[in-house]
């Protein structure tokens, strides 16, 4: 794989058990006075997470006003009330950093209000392109899952209210000063959002690991790009990742105070987003957002209901990966195309145990949804240019089907 490398992440990364007691001095080692801390009803009202964080970042000089109205999922509509409910605050001018606490919907939500606390204005601003007014406030990520990498990622997802269809804020200064990884806050996670999350990291894993190469992947005229392709150094993060999450994901599904597995867990999110924070995405996430807003089933179980059927459909383009893939599941002997097949099918295997339906009737979706499906998925245009296959059209057209009926070319 010889070709261009332009890899970016944030500037700091802390994993560890108890790593939260950390950030108020991190916080005060930057002399930031006032925090913005963006999280839920869950971890304000029913965990002492909240209390404890105001109370230790008051003891290192730092004021903290708390936004507890995060939701799955947020809206550009959310997003804008809570910036109007923030900036109406006495004393909001003084906001000098955000804090974000719980999984990627959170943090996606303090993602998009860094720049709309910061320049009092509509997040729709700021979708579409980066061009803004100046960089966003500085942003402490403390995910509460192990899956989504929103913590070091450039991108914020939001669901656009009026056709539920998903819109994003993307920018590599959008990316977490801070990125404060805590397997204790995982914890509390139930095997449905554990299954959810992990599933979530396979796919970025997965997926970045098959798309474009560098040199093909489609940037435009952007000079400073989110995503730039897979390369060497994305691709030694992605297999870390899978072989990680291969090892680790159903021991915390099964076990969740199993604390060596969920900091591998954690570890596998991690490097999962290292490696798709660069690379990139393409048709499972693409066509699994389409599918959320048919269905608004969660993120984690629409990416994985179709992951097995996209590493299908690309086993012709990338079968010395998938057949990699294999291999750390264990699987050995058959050619390379056998074992990418193989591949393929262990990752269905693996969905149907973690609870989560393997294939689209089970979401309730219906023949007629099919043709819907793949428009909406390819109207997901940034991801449907990455994926790595001539005929998108097509590809999109044969994943839905084999999605819908369960069937994998090697059953």
């Amino acid at each position: 794989m010889e070709n261009p490398l332009y890899f970016c992440m944030p500037s700091r990364v802390l994993l560890e058990m108890g790593a939260r007691r950390r950030v108020a001095p991190l916080c005060q080692s930057q002399g930031w006075r006032h925090a913005l801390l963006v999280t839920d009803a869950f971890f304000a009202g029913q965990t002492s997470v909240v209390r404890d964080l105001v109370g230790d970042l008051a003891a290192h000089g730092i004021a903290c006003t708390v936004y507890a109205g995060g939701q799955p999922d947020p809206s550009t509509t959310l997003c804008d009330q809570a910036t109007t409910e923030i900036t109406a605050k006495a004393g909001s001018d003084g906001i000098d950093h955000l804090i974000a606490l719980g999984g990627g919907s959170n943090i996606d939500l303090a993602k998009a209000m860094s720049l709309t606390v910061r320049f009092r204005l509509p997040v729709a601003s700021f979708v579409g392109h980066t061009r803004w007014p100046g960089l966003p406030l500085p942003l402490v990520a403390m995910p509460t899952t192990s899956g989504t990498g929103s913590e070091i990622t450039p991108g914020s997802i939001l669901v656009h209210p009026e056709n539920s269809t998903k819109v994003a804020v993307m920018g590599n200064s959008l990316r977490p000063f801070m990125a404060i990884i805590d397997p204790e806050l995982t914890m509390s996670c139930p095997p449905r959002v554990t299954a959810d999350a992990g599933m979530d990291a396979l796919c970025h894993a997965i997926e970045s690991w098959l798309t474009k190469d560098s040199a093909d992947f489609p940037v435009g005229d952007d000079p400073d790009p989110g995503y730039s392709g897979r390369n060497r150094v994305t691709t030694l993060f992605a297999r870390e990742s899978v072989g990680l999450c291969f090892t680790h994901l159903e021991r915390c599904y099964r076990t969740p105070e199993d604390t060596a597995a969920r900091t591998g867990m954690a570890y596998a999110s991690l490097l999962a987003a290292l490696s798709y924070g660069s690379a990139g995405l393409h048709a499972v996430h693409g066509l699994a957002y389409a599918l959320a807003g048919l269905t608004h089933a969660s993120h984690g179980s629409t990416n994985a209901v179709l992951l097995p059927y996209v590493m299908d459909a690309l086993v012709p383009y990338r079968t010395d990966e998938l057949a990699d893939i294999a291999r750390l599941a264990g699987m050995t002997g058959h050619d390379e195309t056998r074992l990418a097949r193989n591949a393929c099918a262990h990752v269905r295997d693996l969905v149907t145990r973690l609870g989560i339906p393997g294939n689209l009737k089970d979401f309730g979706i219906g023949p007629g949804d099919l043709p819907r499906l793949v428009q909406d998925g390819l109207a997901v245009t940034r991801l449907a240019k990455a994926c790595p296959a001539p005929s998108v059209d097509a590809i999109y057209a044969d994943i839905v089907n084999n999605a819908f009926s369960g069937r994998l070319a090697g059953d």
